[in-house]
Protein backbone atom coordinates (compact mmCIF):
# COMPACT_ATOMS: atom_id res chain seq x y z
CA UNK A 1 0.00 0.00 0.00
CA UNK A 2 1.78 3.37 -1.01
CA UNK A 3 -0.48 5.46 1.92
CA UNK A 4 1.69 8.30 1.48
CA UNK A 5 -0.42 8.99 -2.05
CA UNK A 6 -3.34 9.49 -0.29
CA UNK A 7 -1.98 13.18 0.55
CA UNK A 8 -1.29 13.94 -3.04
CA UNK A 9 -4.35 16.18 -4.62
CA UNK A 10 -7.30 14.46 -6.11
CA UNK A 11 -8.12 15.69 -9.16
CA UNK A 12 -12.44 16.20 -10.07
CA UNK A 13 -15.32 16.46 -12.47
CA UNK A 14 -14.55 17.56 -15.30
CA UNK A 15 -17.16 19.22 -18.03
CA UNK A 16 -17.26 20.51 -21.57
CA UNK A 17 -20.38 22.24 -22.88
CA UNK A 18 -21.29 19.84 -25.82
CA UNK A 19 -23.18 16.38 -26.82
CA UNK A 20 -21.06 13.05 -25.24
CA UNK A 21 -18.72 15.80 -23.80
CA UNK A 22 -18.96 15.29 -19.98
CA UNK A 23 -16.64 13.03 -17.86
CA UNK A 24 -14.04 13.53 -15.25
CA UNK A 25 -10.65 12.79 -14.18
CA UNK A 26 -10.32 10.47 -11.16
CA UNK A 27 -7.58 9.26 -9.03
CA UNK A 28 -6.88 7.89 -5.39
CA UNK A 29 -3.28 9.34 -5.68
CA UNK A 30 -1.61 5.87 -6.84
CA UNK A 31 -3.96 5.20 -10.34
CA UNK A 32 -5.64 8.21 -11.87
CA UNK A 33 -8.89 7.15 -14.97
CA UNK A 34 -9.47 9.69 -17.39
CA UNK A 35 -13.59 8.83 -17.63
CA UNK A 36 -16.11 9.80 -20.07
CA UNK A 37 -19.79 10.19 -19.45
CA UNK A 38 -20.25 6.90 -21.63
CA UNK A 39 -17.91 4.81 -19.47
CA UNK A 40 -15.17 4.25 -21.57
CA UNK A 41 -11.18 5.60 -20.85
CA UNK A 42 -9.73 8.34 -22.11
CA UNK A 43 -10.91 11.87 -21.37
CA UNK A 44 -9.80 15.63 -20.45
CA UNK A 45 -6.44 16.62 -20.22
CA UNK A 46 -3.99 16.70 -17.09
CA UNK A 47 -0.14 17.39 -16.05
CA UNK A 48 2.01 15.34 -19.00
CA UNK A 49 3.51 12.08 -17.71
CA UNK A 50 6.93 10.69 -18.63
CA UNK A 51 6.71 10.41 -21.89
CA UNK A 52 5.10 13.83 -22.38
CA UNK A 53 1.29 12.58 -22.92
CA UNK A 54 -1.86 15.39 -21.40
CA UNK A 55 -5.08 12.99 -22.30
CA UNK A 56 -5.77 10.68 -19.04
CA UNK A 57 -6.55 7.30 -19.84
CA UNK A 58 -5.47 4.61 -17.33
CA UNK A 59 -2.06 6.19 -15.29
CA UNK A 60 0.41 4.52 -12.57
CA UNK A 61 1.47 6.78 -10.42
CA UNK A 62 4.44 5.22 -8.81
CA UNK A 63 5.92 6.30 -5.46
CA UNK A 64 9.47 7.13 -6.76
CA UNK A 65 7.42 10.12 -8.64
CA UNK A 66 5.78 10.96 -12.20
CA UNK A 67 3.27 9.67 -13.35
CA UNK A 68 2.77 6.69 -16.41
CA UNK A 69 0.07 6.73 -19.03
CA UNK A 70 -0.93 3.65 -20.54
CA UNK A 71 -3.16 3.61 -23.47
CA UNK A 72 -4.10 7.63 -24.81
CA UNK A 73 -0.98 7.76 -27.12
CA UNK A 74 -1.86 8.06 -30.51
CA UNK A 75 -4.90 6.29 -30.57
CA UNK A 76 -7.75 6.89 -27.73
CA UNK A 77 -8.92 3.51 -28.13
CA UNK A 78 -10.11 2.19 -24.86
CA UNK A 79 -13.94 1.31 -25.00
CA UNK A 80 -16.59 -1.19 -24.93
CA UNK A 81 -19.69 -2.44 -26.28
CA UNK A 82 -23.36 -4.67 -25.48
CA UNK A 83 -25.63 -6.45 -27.28
CA UNK A 84 -28.39 -8.91 -27.59
CA UNK A 85 -27.28 -11.87 -29.94
CA UNK A 86 -31.08 -13.21 -31.17
CA UNK A 87 -32.02 -9.46 -32.02
CA UNK A 88 -28.78 -7.56 -32.94
CA UNK A 89 -29.33 -4.92 -31.04
CA UNK A 90 -26.08 -3.07 -29.64
CA UNK A 91 -24.87 -0.22 -28.11
CA UNK A 92 -20.98 1.13 -28.04
CA UNK A 93 -18.41 3.57 -26.98
CA UNK A 94 -14.73 4.43 -28.68
CA UNK A 95 -13.55 7.61 -29.11
CA UNK A 96 -11.48 6.24 -31.74
CA UNK A 97 -13.50 3.24 -33.65
CA UNK A 98 -16.67 4.94 -33.15
CA UNK A 99 -19.56 5.75 -30.71
CA UNK A 100 -23.16 4.40 -31.10
CA UNK A 101 -26.81 3.08 -29.68
CA UNK A 102 -25.99 4.38 -26.21
CA UNK A 103 -28.02 7.46 -24.48
CA UNK A 104 -26.53 8.85 -21.40
CA UNK A 105 -29.09 8.68 -18.60
CA UNK A 106 -26.65 10.44 -15.99
CA UNK A 107 -23.54 10.50 -14.76
CA UNK A 108 -21.80 11.83 -11.17
CA UNK A 109 -17.92 11.64 -10.49
CA UNK A 110 -16.16 12.50 -7.13
CA UNK A 111 -12.35 13.54 -6.87
CA UNK A 112 -12.10 9.47 -6.77
CA UNK A 113 -15.21 7.83 -8.05
CA UNK A 114 -17.59 7.96 -11.28
CA UNK A 115 -20.79 6.58 -11.67
CA UNK A 116 -21.96 6.14 -15.51
CA UNK A 117 -25.76 4.86 -16.76
CA UNK A 118 -26.50 4.71 -20.14
CA UNK A 119 -29.59 3.23 -22.11
CA UNK A 120 -28.99 0.88 -25.01
CA UNK A 121 -31.00 1.71 -28.32
CA UNK A 122 -34.21 3.23 -26.65
CA UNK A 123 -33.92 1.17 -23.72
CA UNK A 124 -33.65 -2.65 -24.56
CA UNK A 125 -30.81 -2.30 -21.59
CA UNK A 126 -29.86 -0.31 -19.01
CA UNK A 127 -26.13 -0.59 -18.36
CA UNK A 128 -23.73 1.41 -14.73
CA UNK A 129 -20.11 0.90 -14.97
CA UNK A 130 -19.21 2.44 -11.23
CA UNK A 131 -15.67 3.04 -11.34
CA UNK A 132 -14.59 3.47 -7.11
CA UNK A 133 -11.03 1.66 -5.51
CA UNK A 134 -11.12 -1.48 -4.88
CA UNK A 135 -10.97 -2.23 -1.23
CA UNK A 136 -8.93 -4.69 -1.49
CA UNK A 137 -5.65 -3.04 -2.92
CA UNK A 138 -4.63 0.94 -3.97
CA UNK A 139 -3.21 -0.82 -7.13
CA UNK A 140 -6.67 -1.37 -8.59
CA UNK A 141 -9.86 0.33 -9.64
CA UNK A 142 -12.81 -1.52 -9.54
CA UNK A 143 -15.81 -1.16 -12.18
CA UNK A 144 -18.70 -2.67 -11.21
CA UNK A 145 -20.73 -3.35 -14.33
CA UNK A 146 -24.80 -3.96 -14.16
CA UNK A 147 -26.53 -4.40 -16.88
CA UNK A 148 -30.45 -4.50 -16.53
CA UNK A 149 -32.64 -6.63 -19.30
CA UNK A 150 -35.31 -3.13 -19.89
CA UNK A 151 -36.62 -4.90 -23.50
CA UNK A 152 -39.75 -6.31 -22.36
CA UNK A 153 -38.15 -10.19 -23.53
CA UNK A 154 -36.18 -12.71 -22.16
CA UNK A 155 -32.79 -12.67 -24.13
CA UNK A 156 -31.28 -15.78 -24.93
CA UNK A 157 -27.91 -14.36 -24.93
CA UNK A 158 -26.25 -11.17 -23.82
CA UNK A 159 -22.88 -10.40 -25.12
CA UNK A 160 -20.35 -7.52 -23.94
CA UNK A 161 -16.76 -6.33 -25.54
CA UNK A 162 -13.78 -4.37 -23.90
CA UNK A 163 -11.35 -2.97 -25.96
CA UNK A 164 -7.70 -1.79 -24.14
CA UNK A 165 -4.78 -0.23 -26.98
CA UNK A 166 -1.62 -1.00 -24.54
CA UNK A 167 0.55 2.24 -25.72
CA UNK A 168 2.93 2.21 -21.98
CA UNK A 169 5.34 4.48 -20.97
CA UNK A 170 8.02 5.35 -21.04
CA UNK A 171 8.33 3.28 -24.56
CA UNK A 172 4.28 3.86 -26.05
CA UNK A 173 4.12 2.41 -28.85
CA UNK A 174 6.59 -0.59 -27.97
CA UNK A 175 5.35 -2.82 -25.18
CA UNK A 176 4.91 -6.55 -24.42
CA UNK A 177 1.66 -8.04 -23.95
CA UNK A 178 0.26 -11.01 -21.49
CA UNK A 179 -3.26 -12.33 -21.37
CA UNK A 180 -4.46 -14.68 -19.31
CA UNK A 181 -7.42 -16.78 -18.02
CA UNK A 182 -9.68 -16.18 -21.08
CA UNK A 183 -9.30 -20.28 -21.49
CA UNK A 184 -10.92 -21.50 -18.23
CA UNK A 185 -13.62 -18.67 -18.13
CA UNK A 186 -17.22 -19.83 -19.41
CA UNK A 187 -18.18 -16.41 -20.66
CA UNK A 188 -15.10 -14.87 -22.53
CA UNK A 189 -15.41 -16.17 -26.26
CA UNK A 190 -12.58 -14.84 -27.73
CA UNK A 191 -9.30 -12.98 -26.67
CA UNK A 192 -6.37 -11.20 -28.56
CA UNK A 193 -4.02 -8.72 -28.63
CA UNK A 194 -5.77 -6.37 -31.02
CA UNK A 195 -6.61 -3.03 -29.00
CA UNK A 196 -7.84 -0.87 -32.01
CA UNK A 197 -10.82 -3.08 -32.55
CA UNK A 198 -14.12 -1.70 -32.97
CA UNK A 199 -15.85 -1.80 -29.45
CA UNK A 200 -19.13 -3.14 -31.34
CA UNK A 201 -19.57 -6.59 -30.11
CA UNK A 202 -21.17 -7.45 -32.71
CA UNK A 203 -17.79 -6.40 -35.64
CA UNK A 204 -15.04 -8.63 -36.23
CA UNK A 205 -11.46 -8.58 -34.11
CA UNK A 206 -9.04 -10.61 -35.21
CA UNK A 207 -5.39 -10.61 -33.42
CA UNK A 208 -3.00 -7.64 -34.09
CA UNK A 209 0.24 -10.14 -34.60
CA UNK A 210 1.40 -13.75 -34.66
CA UNK A 211 0.32 -15.82 -31.40
CA UNK A 212 -2.30 -12.69 -30.22
CA UNK A 213 -5.05 -15.20 -29.50
CA UNK A 214 -6.12 -16.89 -26.35
CA UNK A 215 -4.06 -16.94 -23.23
CA UNK A 216 -0.17 -16.17 -24.06
CA UNK A 217 2.91 -14.75 -22.02
CA UNK A 218 4.85 -11.96 -22.78
CA UNK A 219 4.41 -10.77 -26.57
CA UNK A 220 6.08 -8.74 -28.29
CA UNK A 221 7.38 -5.92 -28.32
CA UNK A 222 5.03 -4.73 -30.60
CA UNK A 223 2.35 -1.94 -30.87
CA UNK A 224 -0.75 -3.88 -29.47
CA UNK A 225 -3.18 -4.20 -27.07
CA UNK A 226 -5.99 -6.85 -25.83
CA UNK A 227 -9.52 -7.23 -26.21
CA UNK A 228 -12.02 -9.66 -24.63
CA UNK A 229 -15.45 -10.17 -25.94
CA UNK A 230 -17.77 -11.91 -23.41
CA UNK A 231 -21.46 -14.30 -23.85
CA UNK A 232 -23.23 -14.06 -20.48
CA UNK A 233 -26.14 -16.26 -21.74
CA UNK A 234 -29.74 -15.94 -20.90
CA UNK A 235 -31.44 -12.73 -19.21
CA UNK A 236 -34.60 -12.70 -18.21
CA UNK A 237 -36.82 -9.47 -18.77
CA UNK A 238 -36.34 -7.32 -15.74
CA UNK A 239 -33.60 -9.19 -14.50
CA UNK A 240 -29.73 -7.92 -13.90
CA UNK A 241 -26.11 -9.07 -14.50
CA UNK A 242 -23.01 -8.03 -12.91
CA UNK A 243 -19.13 -8.44 -13.22
CA UNK A 244 -16.49 -6.56 -12.14
CA UNK A 245 -13.64 -5.39 -14.29
CA UNK A 246 -10.09 -4.21 -12.72
CA UNK A 247 -7.93 -0.88 -14.02
CA UNK A 248 -4.56 0.07 -12.21
CA UNK A 249 -0.46 -0.54 -12.22
CA UNK A 250 2.19 -1.69 -10.55
CA UNK A 251 5.74 -1.66 -9.54
CA UNK A 252 6.46 -5.01 -11.94
CA UNK A 253 4.79 -8.59 -12.54
CA UNK A 254 5.18 -9.80 -9.06
CA UNK A 255 3.33 -6.81 -7.45
CA UNK A 256 1.04 -6.70 -9.84
CA UNK A 257 -0.45 -10.46 -9.94
CA UNK A 258 -0.40 -10.12 -6.05
CA UNK A 259 -2.88 -7.08 -6.45
CA UNK A 260 -5.17 -9.35 -9.31
CA UNK A 261 -5.02 -12.10 -6.32
CA UNK A 262 -6.46 -9.86 -3.46
CA UNK A 263 -9.53 -8.71 -5.99
CA UNK A 264 -9.88 -12.72 -6.88
CA UNK A 265 -9.33 -11.89 -10.73
CA UNK A 266 -10.32 -14.69 -13.00
CA UNK A 267 -9.24 -13.33 -16.67
CA UNK A 268 -6.65 -10.12 -17.36
CA UNK A 269 -4.09 -8.43 -19.29
CA UNK A 270 -0.27 -6.83 -18.28
CA UNK A 271 1.05 -4.56 -20.83
CA UNK A 272 4.51 -3.24 -20.19
CA UNK A 273 7.49 -1.48 -21.55
CA UNK A 274 9.38 -3.39 -24.55
CA UNK A 275 12.49 -2.17 -23.09
CA UNK A 276 12.28 -4.59 -19.45
CA UNK A 277 12.53 -8.60 -20.90
CA UNK A 278 12.18 -9.71 -17.36
CA UNK A 279 8.62 -7.26 -16.49
CA UNK A 280 11.22 -5.99 -13.26
CA UNK A 281 10.07 -2.80 -13.08
CA UNK A 282 12.80 -1.31 -14.82
CA UNK A 283 14.21 -0.41 -18.44
CA UNK A 284 16.89 -3.35 -19.06
CA UNK A 285 19.74 -1.14 -20.42
CA UNK A 286 19.53 2.11 -18.61
CA UNK A 287 17.24 0.94 -15.27
CA UNK A 288 14.66 3.51 -15.81
CA UNK A 289 10.92 2.87 -14.49
CA UNK A 290 9.20 0.27 -16.16
CA UNK A 291 5.58 -0.07 -14.62
CA UNK A 292 3.31 -2.74 -15.05
CA UNK A 293 0.28 -2.19 -15.91
CA UNK A 294 -3.22 -3.80 -15.55
CA UNK A 295 -6.66 -4.77 -17.21
CA UNK A 296 -8.75 -7.49 -15.81
CA UNK A 297 -12.12 -9.12 -14.86
CA UNK A 298 -13.88 -10.92 -11.97
CA UNK A 299 -17.30 -13.16 -12.16
CA UNK A 300 -17.04 -13.85 -15.47
CA UNK A 301 -16.79 -17.80 -15.07
CA UNK A 302 -13.12 -18.03 -14.55
CA UNK A 303 -10.82 -19.28 -12.43
CA UNK A 304 -9.75 -16.72 -9.38
CA UNK A 305 -6.31 -16.14 -8.95
CA UNK A 306 -4.43 -17.21 -5.99
CA UNK A 307 -4.91 -14.61 -3.08
CA UNK A 308 -1.10 -13.77 -2.07
CA UNK A 309 -2.56 -12.41 1.67
CA UNK A 310 -5.05 -14.87 3.00
CA UNK A 311 -2.80 -15.35 5.98
CA UNK A 312 0.36 -14.33 5.09
CA UNK A 313 0.92 -10.62 4.58
CA UNK A 314 3.88 -10.89 3.40
CA UNK A 315 3.69 -13.81 0.90
CA UNK A 316 4.53 -13.04 -2.48
CA UNK A 317 3.39 -14.35 -5.82
CA UNK A 318 6.06 -15.39 -8.14
CA UNK A 319 5.78 -16.08 -11.98
CA UNK A 320 2.09 -16.87 -12.84
CA UNK A 321 1.60 -20.18 -11.63
CA UNK A 322 -2.26 -19.48 -12.30
CA UNK A 323 -1.13 -19.10 -16.28
CA UNK A 324 0.45 -22.62 -16.45
CA UNK A 325 -3.10 -23.92 -14.30
CA UNK A 326 -5.28 -21.95 -16.36
CA UNK A 327 -3.31 -23.06 -19.47
CA UNK A 328 -4.76 -26.45 -19.07
CA UNK A 329 -8.05 -25.48 -19.89
CA UNK A 330 -9.89 -26.94 -16.37
CA UNK A 331 -12.82 -25.08 -17.77
CA UNK A 332 -14.86 -27.30 -15.48
CA UNK A 333 -13.70 -25.22 -12.61
CA UNK A 334 -14.63 -22.24 -13.74
CA UNK A 335 -17.85 -22.64 -12.22
CA UNK A 336 -20.00 -19.61 -13.32
CA UNK A 337 -20.02 -16.25 -10.64
CA UNK A 338 -23.29 -14.86 -12.26
CA UNK A 339 -24.65 -12.52 -10.35
CA UNK A 340 -28.05 -11.45 -10.59
CA UNK A 341 -30.82 -9.76 -8.86
CA UNK A 342 -34.74 -9.29 -10.36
Amino acid sequence: MKSIYKAVALAGFVAIAGNASAGAIITDGNVKLGVNDLASLNFGRDVADVSGETVVGMRYLPATGGEYESTSHGCECEGWGVGIAETGVSGYANDSTGTAGLTSTSFTSTASTATSVVNVQSGALSVTHDFALAAETDNLYRVAVSITNTSGADIDNLVYRRTFDWDTSPTPFSEFVTIGGSAASTAITAANDNGFCNSNPFAACAQRTAGGTGDFEDLGPSDHGANFDFDFGALADGETFSFDIFYGGADNETDALAALGEVGAEAFSFGWSGTDVDQDGFNDSTGAVTPTYIFAFSGVGGVALPDPTPDDPGATVSEPASLAILGLGLIGLGASRRRKSA
